[in-house]
């Protein structure tokens, strides 16, 4: 399936994963030119891509990246059972061999790869990092999930009972919790939206999903220094889902050289989706910045692998 815009062609596309399920992809790019870069998205827990990402997949191309998607299982559009992560791992898994295979092409090979995580996005992201560091170029971290707040996580006592019913009763979905749509979307147009998507999960989450969302937060709050890739993070003075705190120790915690951290006063925790209109406009033009500064500095990985191989055929040629 395939949809021109203006100046941005839009292709919807399943794809078989390692365990034969049906997953949905799609992407952006521009019309008229040659994308500059591409931008990997990894959308939030219970999201999808086609709809709750169409705004930010359709400025980025119009910025002149070439931008792709991918449904998770067991959200949007993809096979599985709606709402349900059984392993966090498998998840990062299905990204990896989608966009590996992306950037792997002919046409694609010399291009950055950044990824572009949103909350659970955003561990999706650094842990895609962490699976083969040297692979990605940056990443752009949206409120990223590296601990979940505070004051939506269960009391420990019951955070003990449920862990111990994961092996009975996983796909139950009896974990309490706040309403995240009201918690997280600022703007009421987008929450209705999303109440109306039928692809967005919106019933309380599953325990095995909770289980996995709990135990990747914790693990990546624990090492936080292991992230080495060029990185921007940009999360909303009043998100109350993901701590900006954390968004903060990441940044300062981070092996990488080259990292930023953009806070923005009076926003919420969706700053690509569930934001005012005029908000996601000063967002994303931060981003573009950022990204097109990444650019302007060249690729260092491609780099890396040219004078790998020169260093290969020198002794070689002396020989």
């Amino acid at each position: 399936m395939a949809n021109e815009y203006e100046t941005v062609r839009y292709e919807e596309e399943f794809i078989l994963n390692s365990r034969g399920m049906k997953l949905f992809t799609c992407s952006w790019v521009p019309k008229d030119c040659e994308p500059k870069a591409l931008i990997f998205l990894c959308h939030g827990y219970a999201m999808e891509c086609s709809i709750s990402m169409k705004d930010a997949g359709t400025r980025l191309a119009k910025s002149g990246f070439g931008v792709y998607g991918i449904d998770y299982e067991g959200h949007g559009k993809s096979e599985g059972l709606q709402g349900y992560v059984n392993s966090f791992d498998a998840l990062v898994d299905d990204c990896f061999d989608h966009y590996s295979k992306i950037s792997e092409r002919k046409e694609n090979k010399k291009k950055m790869r950044i990824l572009m995580g949103e909350s659970m996005g955003g561990a999706v992201a650094l842990l895609l990092h962490r699976k083969k560091p040297e692979f990605w170029d940056g990443a752009v971290l949206i409120a990223p999930m590296c601990k979940i707040a505070d004051d939506l996580r269960p009391h420990p006592m019951v955070i003990s009972v449920l862990t111990k019913l994961c092996n009975f009763i996983p796909t139950w979905r009896i974990v309490p919790t706040q309403d995240i749509v009201d918690s997280a979307f600022r703007d009421p147009e987008v929450r209705k939206e999303i109440r109306n998507n039928p692809h967005c999960y919106k019933g309380k989450p599953r325990l095995q999903t909770a289980h996995q969302l709990m135990t990747v937060s914790m693990d990546l709050e624990q090492r936080l220094e292991e992230v080495t890739l060029p990185f921007l993070i940009v999360h909303g003075e009043e998100d109350t889902v993901t701590d900006p705190s954390v968004s903060k120790l990441l940044h300062e915690k981070a092996s990488s050289i080259d990292k930023s951290f953009k806070l923005y006063p009076g926003m919420w925790h969706s700053l690509s989706y569930g934001e005012f209109p005029e908000n996601r406009d000063i967002v994303f033009s931060d981003i573009v910045v950022w990204l097109k500064e990444k650019i302007s500095m060249g690729n260092s990985r491609l780099e890396r692998q040219q004078k790998l191989a020169n260093d290969q055929i020198l002794p070689k040629m002396s020989t």
